[in-house]
């Protein structure tokens, strides 16, 4: 059987645990939108936390960590965002996100990228509990030579496997022989390196097939691990020039770095401080005034939660338990916007998670009565419901 997610033993009733407070469902997650792709407001230690739980708990728990290119990469691919939405934690890698959420007044203070987590599970998960990791991808002979160095030292990962597929397609990679390999590994984290639209998409296009519970694609990690690759000092990446520092031990990744800041600095002038203005607007004029009320009109084939006043994070708790118990009626959800005054990013980011709530479903969310305003700020943010 594969790994059972978060979302699917909630609704056979288990009872709550620690583990699934530690492993939040989706509405409870805390997630902020920006240009479409959710962030986690979470730290290394809660992530950590999480991680250690899905894995023993045997919880399907896909992690991703965007950067600057995912955030470039999810303007064109539309998949690749998906594959984002559809993760289980998406945590802010690189200072140039952190700094937009900053911007944004979202409270996400510092990164966690996939090489921190991956560092910080080696040191403070302790070697008789060790995770079990199997690492797949990479240049040819990284994977193998990052498993001899992590296994010749006593930390909290240990690999049991590994496999390089070389250069080919995701449908190649994902014949029946790779997967089970992978599978009959036993890991309880799979660690992937393929770049990421290709990693995203693959990990996505196989989700009901691995049976590893915890996965993740982690870019350079394993060249880091490997020792073929030096990551920039601790100061650079305080100060955001990482980039700077992987252009000169890999300088092919000039062009990258160059074509994502141009993409990046266009959305910022186009998107994220229009966003930030009328966001900021909304909340000037309406917040102090307007609590939020949500409505549900029950049909045969459909629910109507009909909301009224201001849609923000400081009111967001009192939308969550409304989201969820529509969204387990299996029926048509519709969202009345008509007397929303403001809104912002974590309200997004929730509309996000409903989005990804009801997709596992085969549904999706309908939205009426969007005034001019909220349809801009809708665009500005990145959210786009047919």
């Amino acid at each position: 059987m594969r790994p059972a997610s978060y979302a699917e033993s909630s609704e056979r009733g288990e009872a709550a645990s620690v583990g699934d407070r530690i492993v939040p469902d989706d509405l409870s997650r805390e997630v902020y939108c920006i240009l479409g792709v959710p962030l986690d407001a979470v730290g290394l230690q809660a992530t950590l936390r999480r991680i250690e739980a899905a894995a023993h708990r045997k919880l399907c728990f896909m992690i991703s960590t965007p950067n600057l290119n995912h955030f470039v990469l999810s303007r064109s691919d539309r998949e690749f965002r998906e594959s984002l939405i559809l993760s289980d934690l998406c945590t802010t890698d690189g200072m140039p996100i952190v700094w937009i959420a900053r911007l944004a007044g979202i409270s996400i203070r510092s990164r966690t990228a996939g090489s921190d987590i991956f560092d910080a599970l080696k040191t403070e998960v302790s070697p008789a509990q060790s995770l079990k990791i199997f690492l797949f991808g990479g240049p040819q002979g990284v994977a193998e030579l990052a498993a001899r160095t992590l296994n010749s030292q006593r930390s909290g990962v240990k690999v049991v496997g590994w496999y390089y597929p070389g250069f080919c397609s995701v449908d190649e990679m994902s014949s029946d022989e790779i997967i089970g390999q992978i599978n009959a590994s036993g890991a309880d984290f799979l660690v992937v390196a393929l770049g990421s639209q290709k990693g995203n998409l693959w990990l996505q296009r196989n989700h009901h097939r691995l049976r590893i519970p915890v996965r993740a694609h982690f870019g350079a990690t394993l060249n880091f691990q490997a020792g073929t690759v030096r990551r920039a000092p601790p100061l650079m990446r305080k100060l955001g020039l990482e980039w700077l520092w992987r252009i000169k031990e890999e300088p092919y990744l000039w062009k990258r770095y160059w074509n994502d800041g141009r993409a990046m600095i266009a959305l910022l002038f186009t998107h994220v401080l229009p966003f930030v203005f009328w966001t900021w607007w909304m909340r000037l004029r309406y917040e102090r005034r307007q609590e939020l009320i949500v409505t549900q009109v029950h049909a045969s084939e459909s629910v109507t939660l009909s909301l009224s006043g201001s849609a923000n994070a400081r009111h967001v708790d009192r939308a969550i338990p409304a989201f969820r118990e529509a969204a387990a009626t299996m029926k048509q959800v519709t969202l009345d916007f008509s007397n929303i005054q403001a809104i912002d990013a974590r309200f997004l980011g929730l509309l996000l998670m409903l989005k990804k709530k009801l997709k596992a479903h085969g549904a999706a969310p309908k939205f009426i009565g969007v005034s001019p305003l909220l349809r801009k700020v809708f665009h500005l943010g990145g959210l786009e419901f047919q």
